[in-house]
């Protein structure tokens, strides 16, 4: 069984050593007899859909987000077609709002890729600390790191989770993330998928369900894991 990670201009999406989240990824499938074959994309390559089993998406500055923007909005309905076709997508804090309608830069609105409903407006304010939230989704708490401008509008869209502790997407809402379809967008870094072993396991069943049907994952051993997730929580909830 093999399962393909897109991993989308590393060299230009790498603000926050979210190189991670592929790390974990490739880790939770070798472990269990899984070949994980990592592509990484540059501006220029053309992403193969067809083969690709989960995208990820990372975060850049100003000047990356709108190079990687501009490149995407060339095969955006390919992209658009992937993500209703139930292929995998993690996108993180400049990812997560280059799925929506528009971002914005200080004063400027940006149009981006019209994968997703959503559109993310400006604070002059960071939003930045440890945030902890309450997935529904996966039935436990999801911990990471947030640092960003943005103020994220999901609509009608379902969250990733409700705030326990932190801002999430806009410091108002209560809630952190986009979900649609197999597609997750968020803005918590840490990176996020080692600190939470059980959100990266339910992208790869996704992933391999899509590929070869559905099948359960043997189970390993999480205590590294849950060490540093566990520490996020006790530190603010006391649980």
């Amino acid at each position: 069984m093999k399962i393909t990670v897109a991993h989308l201009y590393p060299d230009l999406l790498n603000l926050y050593g979210d190189t991670g989240n592929i790390t974990a990824l490739v880790y939770r499938m070798q472990k269990r007899g899984i070949e994980a074959n990592v592509v990484n994309y540059g501006i220029n390559d053309e992403v193969d859909f067809d083969n690709t089993d989960i995208l990820f998406l990372g975060g850049g500055s100003d000047k990356e987000m709108r190079i990687v923007c501009s490149r995407m909005r060339e095969y955006r309905d390919k992209l658009k077609a992937y993500v209703e076709d139930d292929g995998c997508v993690l996108a993180v804090c400049g990812g997560y709002q280059l799925l929506g309608t528009s971002y914005m830069i200080g004063d400027e609105t940006v149009n981006a890729l019209e994968v997703l409903s959503i559109s993310s407006a400006y604070s002059p304010d960071r939003l930045i600390g440890d945030i902890i939230l309450q997935s529904d989704l996966l039935g436990t708490k999801i911990v990471g790191f947030e640092n960003h401008n943005g103020l994220m509008d999901i609509g009608d869209y379902a969250p990733l989770g409700k705030v326990i502790c932190g801002h999430g997407n806009n410091g108002k809402s209560g809630y952190e993330g986009v979900i649609y379809k197999n597609t997750i967008g968020s803005y918590l870094h840490g990176p996020l998928l080692p600190k939470n072993p059980v959100l990266t396991d339910y992208i790869i069943t996704k992933s391999i369900e899509k590929r070869y049907g559905l099948q359960t994952l043997t189970e390993l051993d999480d205590n590294f894991e849950n060490l540093a997730h566990d520490y996020i929580v006790n530190k603010y909830t006391g649980d």
